[in-house]
């Protein structure tokens, strides 16, 4: 069993400015609506403590695993309840440069598991969203 959600919005700004903003976790707190916390050291092979709050859920703390790390690009984790193949959570970031002076920003999220019947999608994706615009906004 699998579900995926992904979202993307254009920013009219350059990566480097997109990406400083993104990777300030200790900022998260004040803009982030979605991604409330990020503690520990971002790099990859490194276990972090992430917490989120998808609009009208409880909230929740994962403890993911940093998979790729590329300044101005990519930021990828994995999250895992208990043991693989149990329900296991994807986090992807993803800056593209246009070229033209806009970036555009993807994020996504694959879920693989027996438990991902579990998953509301919508909740999710629209707390994706939400942190999009407001990168969107603190970046322009």
């Amino acid at each position: 069993m699998a579900k995926e959600i992904k979202t993307e919005i254009l920013i009219h700004a350059t990566p480097d400015k997109v990406w400083t903003i993104l990777t300030n976790f200790e900022n998260y707190p004040n803009w982030n609506p979605f991604i409330k916390s990020v503690i520990g050291e971002v790099k990859v092979g490194n276990k972090i403590t992430v917490r989120i709050e998808p609009p009208k859920e409880k909230g929740m703390t994962l403890k993911p695993t940093v998979l790729i790390y590329e300044a101005n690009n990519e930021l990828r984790w994995i999250g895992r309840l208990l043991f693989p193949g149990l329900f296991d959570g994807e986090h992807k970031f993803e800056l593209i440069d246009n070229g033209n002076g806009t970036i555009t920003f993807r994020q996504s999220e694959k879920f693989k598991g027996i438990f991902v019947w579990f998953l509301n999608v919508e909740n999710t994706k629209k707390g994706f969203e939400e942190m999009n615009g407001k990168l969107k906004e603190l970046s322009e």
